[in-house]
């Protein structure tokens, strides 16, 4: 994927779990996870943003491009 998500990294940092920001932002624990592992195929502006809110950090603090396009399965 091209987009690597350090979400778990900030929450550590933040000395927050995810269920916490989960309660904060309205998404459910699935989808959290989804997130967290990177398996995610998109994610909501407003989830970002309060995301960022509650976190404190910016965007590029839990999303990085890693530097390469994202390969399409060609079936």
């Amino acid at each position: 994927m091209a987009i690597l998500v350090h979400l778990e990294d900030v929450l550590k940092a933040r000395g927050m779990t995810s269920k916490e920001l989960c309660a904060k932002i309205g998404i459910t624990e699935a989808n959290m996870s989804i997130l967290r592992s990177g398996k995610a195929k998109g994610i909501r502006f407003e989830t970002i943003n309060k995301i960022c809110f509650y976190l404190q950090c910016d965007v590029g603090d839990i999303l990085k491009f890693d530097g390469n396009p994202e390969e399409k399965n060609e079936d």
